[in-house]
C-alpha cells in the first residue's frame, strides 16, 4: 500500500505556515505530522498538495494508494480502521474526508469529495489541526501519544548525574545530553532528541520535546508542552510554543503560545503578549477570511511563517501572524499581520525584495549546510509574487 497524504481546502486556513509545506509536514508533539503516519504504517510517503509545491514535495504513485489527510494525527484506532479499508472506499466524520483507498485510475480522477467513494462514518475520536493556534493548543496531547508511540518498548540512554530527574517520563536518545537541569516530567513528558543539548541551569516542566540537534541554552525556562524542533537553539522563557525547526531564539525574552517556522530567528529580548490586557478573547489574522478572526482563546501569542527575523527587543502584540520571509525591527510594537516580505516596524514597512530575502536565506540554510537550491529559490519568487496583495504599500521597495 502506498501512503500519500493530501491537501484539503482548509489548508489556506493554516497559512502562513502551509504557504511553504504540506499541511502533514507540520510538527506538533514530537514529530511531524508525515512522521507520525510513517511510523504507524512502516512506510514512507509522498504529499498531493498545491501545485507551486509539487517540485519539493513530489508525488509518487502505485496501484494501490491510501490517501488521508495531511490534517489529521494517527492514533491506533484509526490507524487499525484505515488498514481495514478496501479499494474504492472512503472514510469521513461529520463533513471531513479522512481518507480514500484508491487504485491507479481512480487516484487520476480524485477530487477531494468523499461524496464520490463509498464512504463510511467514522465513529471514534479525532485530532484535526484547523488552525494555526491548534498545533499550541493541542501540543500536550500530540507529545503524550508521540513520546508513547517513540519510547514503546525502548530504555532511555543515561543522563548525568548532576541533573535532578523528577518523574518517569523522562526519554533521552543517543547522544542526547544535560548537565545540571531540572527536568520534571510529572506534568507532561520530556523527549530529549537525538544529540540534542540542556545546558547548565535549565528548568523544565513538561511536556518537552526537544527534537535532533536543538538545544536549550544557558538557564532556560521551559514549561506547557513546549516543541522545539530540531537544530532549533532556545534561551528565555518558553511556554506552549511550537518551533518546526532550524529556528533560533537564543536569548533572553518571553514566547508563549506561538508557533514559530523554519529559518527564523528571534533576536535577543524578543517578547511577546499572550494575554490581553483587558482579558478579552484574542483574534487573529486569517487568509481565508482577509481579516481577523475569532479564536475562542483567552491565551493566544505569535505565528511566524518561515525565514522570518526580527531584531533585538521587537516586541509583538497579543494575536500576531507574521507571513514568510518578513524582517522586523525598531521600537514600538508592529502590527499585529505583518505580510510576507515586509521590512520594518512600528514605524511603518517597506518591501522586502526578493533579491534580499533570497540573500539570508541562502546564508543561514548555509550555516546548517543545507543549499538554498533552485526549487526554493522558485518557492520564494512564487510567493513573493502571490502575497503582493497584502502589502498595501507596494511599490516602495527597499534600496
Amino acid at each position: 500500500m502506498n501512503i500519500i497524504l493530501f491537501d484539503d481546502e482548509q489548508r489556506i486556513h493554516l497559512l502562513p505556515l502551509t504557504y511553504t509545506r504540506p499541511a502533514a509536514d507540520i510538527r506538533i508533539g514530537i514529530l511531524t505530522i508525515r512522521e507520525k503516519w510513517e511510523k504507524y504504517f512502516n512506510l514512507s510517503s509522498s504529499s498531493l498538495t498545491e501545485p507551486y509545491l509539487e517540485a519539493k514535495y513530489p508525488l509518487f504513485t502505485q496501484k494501490d494508494n491510501l490517501l488521508i489527510n495531511g490534517r489529521v494525527l494517527p492514533d491506533a484506532n484509526l490507524f487499525a480502521r484505515l488498514e481495514r479499508m478496501d479499494i474504492g472506499q472512503a472514510l469521513v466524520k461529520d463533513k471531513l474526508f479522512i481518507a480514500a483507498r484508491l487504485n491507479d485510475s481512480g487516484l487520476a480522477s480524485f477530487d477531494r469529495h468523499a461524496s464520490n467513494y463509498h464512504s463510511y462514518e467514522y465513529e471514534d475520536a479525532l485530532t484535526v489541526i484547523e488552525y494555526p493556534w491548534d498545533i499550541f493548543a493541542k501540543n500536550a496531547e500530540a507529545l503524550e501519544a508521540d513520546y508513547d508511540l517513540i519510547t514503546k518498548g525502548r530504555t532511555s540512554a543515561p543522563l548525568s548525574a548532576t541533573n535532578t530527574l523528577i518523574g518517569d517520563r523522562i526519554f533521552a536518545e543517543e547522544g542526547a545530553k544535560a548537565e545540571c537541569a531540572i527536568l520534571n516530567s510529572t506534568s507532561g513528558a520530556i523527549y530529549l532528541g537525538k544529540d540534542s543539548e540542556v545546558m547548565e541551569g535549565s528548568v523544565v516542566r513538561g511536556g518537552l520535546a526537544l527534537c535532533e540537534h536543538a538545544a536549550l541554552k544557558l538557564a532556560t525556562k521551559i514549561y506547557g508542552a513546549t516543541t522545539i524542533g530540531p537544530h532549533s537553539k532556545v534561551g528565555g522563557e518558553v511556554n506552549n510554543s511550537v518551533i518546526i525547526g532550524y529556528s533560533n531564539k537564543g536569548h533572553d525574552g518571553f514566547l508563549g503560545n506561538s508557533v514559530i517556522g523554519e529559518w527564523c530567528n528571534l533576536g535577543a529580548d524578543t517578547n511577546n503578549s499572550n494575554l490581553k490586557n483587558n482579558y478579552a478573547e484574542v483574534k487573529l489574522w486569517s487568509y481565508a477570511r482577509k481579516g481577523f478572526a475569532r479564536t475562542g482563546l483567552q491565551f493566544c501569542g505569535l505565528i511566524m511563517g518561515d525565514h522570518s527575523k526580527c531584531g533585538i527587543n521587537t516586541m509583538f502584540n497579543t494575536g500576531t501572524v507574521v507571513g514568510v520571509s518578513a524582517n522586523i525591527f525598531g521600537a514600538g510594537f508592529p502590527r499585529n499581520f505583518i505580510p510576507s516580505f515586509s521590512w520594518g516596524g512600528a514605524q511603518g514597512f517597506e518591501t522586502f525584495t526578493l533579491h534580499k530575502a533570497n540573500e539570508v536565506a541562502e546564508k543561514m540554510m548555509e550555516r546548517r549546510h543545507i543549499e538554498f537550491n533552485q526549487i526554493e529559490q522558485d518557492l520564494m519568487a512564487y510567493l513573493f509574487e502571490t502575497s503582493k496583495e497584502f502589502r498595501v504599500w507596494e511599490g516602495d521597495h527597499r534600496p
